[in-house]
């Protein structure tokens, strides 16, 4: 195994599931508008041993408030936590079972929810029910098995609508729709194996028929570590596409933190002790726009020294990002970031302050730090505090987090990583006996797998097996078929699927705009010969904007033509070029095609355009 990927990372995926919510009868979907307006604070509860989480805890010293809106239809008084939950949703206990048999999982007798405190308010009542359904399963990858430690079923959170300086505005529609979590062991090497296998795990619960689909429906948490370092886990990735960046990226910064370790340990560097300065003094007449900004607020300019620190924070090329890591953990107290003598002077502040605040600070030795904050008092004491806390758990090395993914495959920190301190008994929901009736009913009706599938689509349809994969891969495939039930549209429907959307994504347009009904709904017009399959292309860019197929089609100009107005057009291309068809002959058909298309404009399709411009030079020649 090369060394590049000495790292041990596993997953877990979140899927919703296609029923209604889990505990009550309200519908499972989001909606446009929330109405309402209730506020709550939530506060940690400890669990059975007594302890408090450090996750929950922080999250709670956040000091926020929470204003939760419900939906017409998706919201009722289980969401609010103004009345016990109802009965578990029977059809999202057969999906989890039915799922767990497809893994070969163990599945337990008697089904018990748990409460796992959460207080980021994305619950309303301040913990989300969560159940073990089963473990000791597996997935097969390539050549390898990688364990699945187990299956849950638990229910979704409330969904971000709006984040103020203090408060945080959810809507309650996404609240207890089910969720099936899968957690799988800490068995893969690479970046790209830990990508095969969310495909898979992700392949697997479509192929139940059962599962959500769409942006949000799934989300996958990485748990990561090398040696010498940490488990971290990144939370909510999106993108399958991104994961090997992102784990690429995490095993860079871990071992970037034993290299900050390694060197701050052999210089001797002792823990710095938080003493804030008040050095708003220093700054007078700095042209800083953030120390400017923060003084015109009434704020001040708080600085902390860091003996030993220097280099680490921003050294060696820009590879030693410790400050970084410092930032990061002092916006979670509200401010915009901080600076520190590794990246001064810069910002609008000069070497002269730089000097200035060295002397002012006392510092004389070789690695001497600082760093300051610009903001309102208790804002500047709080981050700075927290900067020095990161900047002391790198004489440890890496420190267990929760981490957020970004769009270009780096992290964010979010949170500590919770532990087992924040679980604790359901007592509003009655255990559910696992009776062998329920387990012969899901084996009666296992649905097929992945493989099965594909095989099918290559019997049935005649793809050949690469484009078989990828439809299923891309969770294309029950669009797929229910284009391609008119087998003459089962090439086009695989074209389009695997490399006109493809191309279209690649030039920016939003595929995922175009929903399956109305996809299929233009094939329908293919079909009925409104235009010829050569306008597809145009006509999905057009739909990928939000434009009805048959809007796009008339504002293109691509209503398809009869073929006796195409054989009068290509008549006329035919005897313009009357020379050249006579030197060339039957020759000419190939060299006039792109003439006659670009004149039909994909207005017909190109064996017909082709038998009419060979009738057309046939006649020509006599």
């Amino acid at each position: 195994m090369s060394e590049d990927y000495e790292m041990m990372c596993g997953i877990e995926i979140h899927q919703q599931l296609d029923t209604k919510k889990l505990f009550c009868s309200c519908d499972s979907r989001l909606c446009e508008e929330g109405f309402g307006d209730v506020y709550r604070r939530l506060r940690p509860t400890t669990s059975e041993m007594g302890e408090i989480d450090r996750a929950a805890l922080a999250q709670f010293q956040r000091h926020m408030g929470y204003r939760y809106q419900c939906c017409e239809g998706t919201s009722c008084l289980v969401e609010l936590d103004e009345e016990p939950p109802h009965d578990v949703n029977a059809d999202a206990l057969n999906i989890s079972l039915t799922f767990s048999e497809m893994l070969g999982a163990n599945i337990i007798d008697e089904v018990h929810f748990m409460r796992k405190i959460v207080v980021d308010g994305s619950n309303t009542s301040g913990f989300q029910r969560t159940a073990l359904i089963s473990t000791d399963g597996s997935v097969s990858v390539g050549d390898r098995k990688i364990s699945i430690l187990s299956v849950c079923l638990e229910e979704d959170a409330c969904r971000r609508v709006e984040t103020k300086s203090d408060e945080v505005v959810w809507r309650t529609d996404r609240l207890g729709i089910p969720l099936i979590e899968v957690a799988t062991g800490p068995d893969m090497r690479t970046p790209e194996e830990v990508m095969e296998v969310a495909y898979r795990l992700g392949t697997l619960l479509r192929a139940t028929k059962r599962v959500k689909r769409g942006l949000g429906t799934i989300r996958q948490d990485l748990n990561i570590s090398i040696p010498g370092g940490a488990r971290i886990e990144l939370k909510g990735v999106g993108d399958l596409k991104l994961i090997p960046d992102y784990v690429r990226n995490e095993v860079s910064r871990q071992r970037m933190l034993l290299r900050v370790k390694s060197i701050l340990g052999a210089r001797g560097t002792e823990p710095a002790a938080f003493e804030i300065v008040d050095a708003t003094s220093v700054f007078d007449g700095c042209e800083s726009k953030v120390i400017k900004g923060a003084l015109s607020d009434k704020g001040k300019v708080l600085a902390v020294r860091l003996p030993g620190f220097a280099g680490v924070m921003n050294g060696d090329g820009g590879t030693l990002r410790l400050g970084a890591e410092m930032a990061q953990r002092a916006r979670t107290k509200g401010v915009k970031g901080i600076f520190h003598s590794d990246e001064l002077p810069n910002y609008g502040i000069e070497q002269a302050y730089v000097d200035r605040l060295r002397e002012f600070l006392g510092m004389s030795g070789e690695f001497d730090a600082f760093a300051i904050c610009a903001a309102k008092e208790k804002k500047a004491r709080d981050a700075l505090e927290m900067a020095v806390a990161r900047a002391n758990e790198a004489l440890e090395g890496v420190p267990e987090e929760t981490r957020d993914p970004l769009p270009d495959g780096t992290t964010k920190y979010s949170r500590p990583l919770p532990g087992a301190a924040r679980m604790y008994p359901e007592t509003d929901v009655p255990p559910t006996l696992i009776t062998e009736k329920m387990m012969k009913d899901v084996r009666d009706a296992m649905p097929e797998f992945p493989e099965q599938i594909e095989a099918r689509l290559v019997r049935d349809y005649g793809i050949n097996a690469q484009q078989a994969r990828q439809i299923v891969r891309q969770s294309q495939d029950e669009v797929f078929e229910r284009i391609a039930s008119d087998r003459a549209m089962a090439s086009v429907a695989a074209t389009t699927l695997l490399n006109t959307f493809s191309e279209m994504e690649r030039a920016g347009s939003d595929v995922s705009a175009i929903d399956d009904d109305a996809l299929a709904h233009a094939f329908d017009l293919l079909k009925d010969g409104k235009f010829a399959k050569e306008a597809l292309p145009a006509i999905l860019g057009e739909m990928a904007k939000g434009v009805p197929a048959e809007r796009a089609i008339e504002s293109l100009g691509l209503e398809a033509v009869d073929e006796g107005e195409a054989a009068s057009i290509i008549e006329g291309i035919v005897n313009e070029r009357a020379d050249f068809v006579r030197s060339k002959g039957m020759a000419a058909v190939g060299p006039l095609m792109g003439p006659v298309m670009g004149a039909l404009k994909g207005k017909l399709d190109g064996k017909q355009v082709n038998r009419l411009l060979t009738e057309a030079i046939k006649k020509l020649l006599g």
